[in-house]
């Protein structure tokens, strides 16, 4: 078992290297890209990498205060799930309607890796593996489907 800042430490560590693997990685309009701490341009929504002691996850996160302004946002993702779907040559798993870790509803759309652990470093090249063509493949969704959104932005 690991110690809170031990944890602390092995996280940073990951997450310091998978952005130095993926630094030289320009981003799909050419441009750098801060690959761990992907900015979309709207509030409240996020493409969000985690990872802890059971599983990896990656999804698009929508976090808007206001419940219809999300529910808007979730239904433009909903008319673009073809194109999504296509850049990730992958199907994820869809809610409309969930909770983060404090209460806090949010809707969101995923995929996972289990098992894994952040804190073993030979889970390391998996992790990785698993990040990296998603994030970049959702960077390529983005270049295109972020026009869809500039009427909530």
């Amino acid at each position: 078992m690991y110690t809170r800042e031990q944890a602390s430490r092995a996280r940073q560590a990951f997450w310091t290297a998978f952005g130095q693997y993926m630094a030289p990685l320009p981003g799909s309009e050419g441009l750098k890209v801060n690959w761990a701490n992907y900015k979309t341009g709207y509030r409240g929504l996020y493409f969000r990498m985690h990872a802890d002691n059971r599983q990896a996850f990656i999804g698009i996160v929508m976090e808007q205060k206001d419940p219809d302004l999300r529910a808007l946002f979730y239904e433009q993702f909903e008319e673009l799930k073809p194109v999504l779907h296509s850049c990730l040559d992958d199907e994820w798993i869809w809610e409309p309607e969930a909770f983060d870790e404090h209460g806090q509803p949010q809707s969101k759309i995923y995929t996972t890796l289990s098992p894994v652990s952040i804190f073993r470093r030979e889970d390391w090249p998996l992790l990785i593996s698993f990040f990296k063509p998603r994030i970049m493949a959702l960077d390529e969704f983005w270049s295109v489907g972020k026009y869809h959104f500039e009427p909530l932005g």
